[in-house]
């Protein structure tokens, strides 16, 4: 079984990113770090029971001699939520079950936080990066733990992909989250809703 985990917004430099989600949810980004296996950093965002990162490539970072995880390498443009990461227990076997694509498992960690991703060897997602990125989180510790909690709270995450339905199929009775709603789109697009002291707001 997975999990909703966190949520992704992807920019071409951490402050243009942190800039757009802090004006989009009226909210302060909690501190990050770095990942240099993969020359990314970010910064992050409380939301209860799963939390919300801002990432970009890490320009202090010598680049990898493979892609960067969520396309990072070829994207462009404004900042945007662009990927949704599913935690669970047996990450061979979700992999197994899963489309071709979704990688090979990486173990990585920063101070106590201990976790294994799967990371697509071209960086890009089956379905467009539409599919959830899986991760495998060791031992007792999770973010969302050491996070201020923000207030708010993840109403609705619509994907949209014109494979809608292909998407549902693979997805069903592997991920129960109500909160995910999978609709047909002409194009791969992700919108986030969030119930904010100040009324609904979206990214």
């Amino acid at each position: 079984m997975m999990r909703l985990d966190h949520l992704a917004v992807s920019a071409l430099t951490l402050e243009d990113g942190v800039a757009h989600v802090e004006a989009a949810l009226g909210v302060t980004l909690a501190p990050g770090g770095q990942h240099p296996h993969m020359a990314t950093h970010n910064r992050l965002l409380g939301l209860g029971d799963i939390y919300l990162e801002v990432i970009a490539a890490d320009p202090s970072a010598r680049r990898p001699a493979w892609p960067r995880w969520f396309d990072l390498d070829r994207f462009s443009g404004a900042p945007r939520l662009t990927n949704w990461i599913a935690a669970c227990d047996d990450l061979a076997a979700e992999l197994a079950a899963g489309p071709g694509g979704l990688g090979l498992p990486v173990a990585l960690s920063r101070g106590d936080l201990r976790w294994t991703m799967a990371v697509p060897a071209t960086g890009r997602l089956p379905f467009d990066d539409a599919f959830p990125a899986l991760i495998h989180w060791a031992g007792p510790v999770h973010p969302v733990q050491r996070l201020p909690d923000s207030g708010l709270r993840l109403l609705r995450l619509e994907i949209a992909h014109p494979q809608a339905a292909a998407l549902r199929k693979l997805l069903a009775g592997r991920l129960d989250d109500a909160r995910v709603v999978i609709v047909p789109g002409a194009g791969k697009a992700l919108q986030a809703s969030f119930a904010t002291p100040g009324g609904t707001r979206r990214l």
